[in-house]
């Protein structure tokens, strides 16, 4: 029903948040608990953002089936919403439901206390594109197993 995800520590010299975090592994099952019938609902409630997180961070763990996976949180607020762990490869992950993905503080702050390489932004919009910096934009549907 749920998803713990536990937290990623580096040794670095930032505090880091060492509290899980949780998601609903059907989004239907949430919206019915938060009382939202349509779709227009979906959209205009504030828990809309983290509904399509938790859906796309399921999708995503569902199709790598990692040997692990993490999040990243350090208290100045600089996240990493997945860490990927498949054999000797680390994927990273961020989700973002705006139409256009942009690169924030936060993505520069984890790729560099990180050292992070590659680092792919899973977004709900329709085109693969890459920001520079190592930053790759992909849609949702190009990371879903096609039938």
């Amino acid at each position: 029903m749920v998803r713990q995800l536990q937290p990623w520590h580096e040794n670095l010299r930032k505090r880091q948040v060492k509290a899980p975090k949780i998601y609903f592994r059907d989004c239907g099952l949430l919206h019915s608990l938060l009382g939202i019938k349509t779709l227009p609902g979906l959209l205009a409630h504030p828990f809309c953002g983290a509904s399509w997180e938790g859906f796309a961070l399921e999708q995503v763990l569902c199709i790598t089936r990692p040997d692990e996976a993490y999040f990243w949180v350090n208290h100045p607020g600089a996240e990493l919403d997945l860490l990927i762990f498949r054999g000797q490869q680390r994927i990273r992950v961020e989700f973002k439901r705006a139409d256009a993905a942009r690169v924030t503080q936060s993505m520069r702050i984890a790729k560099h206390d990180l050292k992070l390489g590659a680092l792919y932004v899973v977004y709900p919009g329709l085109r693969r594109y890459s920001m520079g910096e190592g930053l790759e934009v992909v849609p949702l549907w190009a990371v879903l197993p096609r039938r």
